[in-house]
């Protein structure tokens, strides 16, 4: 699919199209750095989704005609596109980050730079940030996600009709999301997570109670990456019915009818994350853009581009405005 005038329906509720984008972490970045090459671009795509989607591709073609030069890499299980689309559903997340790490780092141009921006869609978001936090090798500058659960999810997706990889998946996660089982081969039972549920979640997940660091012992390395982030941009859609609850994208705590925002959190008052540190410092963006999941206009990816992405030299190029200061 060609960038038209609006990208509105380029990202569809239907595809759960997941990529990551942010902005590279810094390494030593130097302050008179003259280099004018833009950072390169990691995009990390979502649930039912493939690396070679032309879709995702038109993301990284816009990226490059903001940019020009940039590097576009788009993380994948597999060469093979079906079996890229398959590992959305099936698979191991200490795995696939496990070679995202090992993919990026040996690769020849990647391995090289100051530093990576790095895009995350959906649950490619999240799948990102646990990239920041494990290995980080090259740095992100900037994160950007869109419509990630960085704070899990309490109910699961429903499928189109002929999709039956999707919906066998989904008929197994219904059945015991806490199994060890299905905790290490379900990627979204990775992410779940029902606050009235929450001492099984904290017992059984294989991904995200780690990540998020909420378990008794916390890994000073996880919060140490994240604080290196020069910006870290999140996204909710304002009419996400797909994502349950759309609060997840701002790690924000949803029990029924009740919200607790991110800064009333345990998590952020005690800074389990970094997540408070990068709010102090104006590095910690949060966004809404108008529609439903993936539902994204070439304007609001335009200005995101703009503003977080290109050059070394554009560091610190963000608005600098703290939590519900702005950005909300």
């Amino acid at each position: 699919m060609a960038i038209s005038t609006s990208l509105r329906y380029l990202l569809t509720a239907g595809s759960l199209l997941t990529a990551v984008l942010a902005k590279p972490v810094q390494k030593v970045l130097d302050e008179d750095e003259e280099d004018d090459t833009p950072l390169p671009l990691v995009i990390w795509h979502g649930l039912g989704d493939n690396y070679a989607a032309e879709g995702l591709h038109s993301v990284g073609s816009l990226a490059e005609s903001i940019h020009p030069g940039t590097l576009v890499y788009y993380v994948r299980m597999s060469d093979d596109a079906s079996s890229d689309r398959s590992a959305t559903f099936f698979g191991n997340l200490t795995d696939h980050i496990a070679k995202a790490c090992a993919d990026i780092a040996a690769h020849p141009i990647l391995s090289t730079a100051p530093a990576i921006d790095a895009l995350g869609f959906s649950q490619g978001g999240q799948f990102l940030r646990g990239y920041v936090e494990r290995c980080n090798n090259p740095p992100v500058r900037s994160l950007v996600t869109f419509g990630s659960q960085h704070n899990g999810i309490s109910a699961f997706r429903e499928c189109p009709g002929n999709d039956w990889l999707c919906k066998g998946a989904m008929a197994l996660l219904r059945g015991n999301a806490w199994s060890s089982f299905v905790q290490n081969r379900l990627v979204p039972a990775q992410y779940y997570r029902k606050p009235d549920e929450y001492e099984r979640y904290l017992q059984s997940s294989n991904f995200l109670a780690d990540i998020n660091n909420e378990r008794i012992m916390k890994n000073q390395r996880y919060k140490e990456n994240i604080k290196r982030l020069e910006n870290l941009v999140l996204y909710m859609f304002e009419d996400d019915t797909t994502v349950i609850p759309k609060e997840t994208a701002w790690f924000e705590e949803v029990n029924g009818t009740e919200v607790t925002p991110l800064r009333a959190r345990k998590m952020y008052r005690e800074d389990w994350l970094g997540l408070r540190e990068l709010d102090r410092k104006g590095r910690l963006h949060m966004r809404t853009t108008p529609g439903d999941h993936m539902q994204l206009s070439e304007k609001v990816l335009n200005e995101t581009f703009t503003e977080f992405f290109g050059p070394l030299k554009k560091k610190g190029q963000g608005r600098g405005q703290v939590l519900g200061d702005g950005d909300l």
